[in-house]
């Protein structure tokens, strides 16, 4: 018995022609990006056009991204795959959520520009970064964290890999004490410290914008990065916390698991998420869809299972 969970694809994924393939291939696809184009015109050229540093720019990373993630998940729905649940990483909860219809497409496209604009707008106050510690524990890293004022553990990703964000003149002291107590750093491609209270800001204002919403019940189970849960009628708080506090990933995905969760599917740019799913268990499938062939591929080997 397959129980799928779709996972959508996070901010850092992005890169030029994503999703080209997918708009070419299923109709479902295609009619995410031209909804996307109808409310921010160029929104589709971007994606298959944009240079990198385009793209890097989280006012247009965040809208790109999330069509990426929705059309994969769309092309998916038309050729009958639907999931049991479903998660996101960071802005992917975005694209889950319209998934999962507690928004529509139309209000969830707008809802991740403006989250995009806020956060980028946010970042560009605080002279941070975000980068990855792999080889240590979580406990460890936290106490180094300690020593800092304005370093934060913020991504919990899988066994041996936490995320931190903070000042850059704080995190290059604290890249030499990770280094120093035998971990590895590698920075991130994002353009900011997200999911720290230096996105307090960004967080009041999407507050303001997701009151002009209608917010309906999930039609599908879809896991929270702020509680690691399945979300509840809480939905509005969930969504104005996420991007202030750290992402449980690791621990979203074993619910997931304990759930009854045993193939996950990673719906959006690159294969990140199926990376961190691998390290985290090694008993569940993992598939991806971001292009034709990962598509064709996927949707072939669930047939054959079945």
């Amino acid at each position: 018995m397959q129980n799928i969970a779709f996972v959508f694809s996070g901010q850092g994924a992005q890169y030029s022609g994503m999703g080209k393939e997918l708009y070419e291939a299923s109709f479902s696809a295609k009619k995410v990006f031209d909804i996307a184009d109808s409310i921010r015109k160029g929104t589709s050229e971007q994606c298959f056009f944009g240079t990198s540093e385009e793209l890097m720019q989280t006012a247009n990373t965040q809208p790109c991204l999330y069509c990426v993630d929705l059309a994969a998940a769309q092309a998916l729905s038309q050729e009958g795959i639907i999931p049991s649940a479903a998660a996101g990483f960071s802005l992917g909860e975005i694209a889950a959520l319209t998934f999962c219809k507690i928004l529509s497409e139309e209000d969830g496209f707008k809802l991740v520009c403006k989250r995009g604009e806020l956060m980028q707008k946010a970042a560009l106050e605080h002279d941070s970064v975000m980068a990855a510690v792999l080889k240590m524990d979580n406990q460890a890293v936290e106490n180094i964290c300690e020593k800092y004022d304005n370093v934060y553990p913020v991504n919990y990703n899988s066994p041996g890999q936490l995320v931190v964000a903070g000042l850059k003149e704080e995190m290059e002291l604290f890249k030499a004490d990770i280094k120093q107590a035998g971990g590895r750093v590698v920075p991130l491609n994002v353009s900011g410290g997200f999911h720290t209270p230096f996105m307090k800001k960004a967080s009041e204002g999407l507050e303001t914008e997701i009151n002009k919403y209608t917010l309906n019940s999930p039609q599908i189970p879809i896991y929270s990065n702020y509680t690691a849960k399945p979300y509840g009628e809480n939905i509005k708080e969930l969504i104005i916390n996420q991007i202030k506090n750290p992402v449980k990933w690791q621990e979203t995905v074993e619910n997931m698991i304990l759930d009854g969760i045993d193939t996950f599917i990673e719906v959006g740019a690159g294969k990140t998420l199926s990376g961190l799913i691998g390290k985290i268990s090694q008993d569940v499938k993992i598939f991806n869809v971001e292009d034709k062939a990962s598509l064709k591929n996927t949707i072939e080997a669930l047939k054959e299972a079945r």
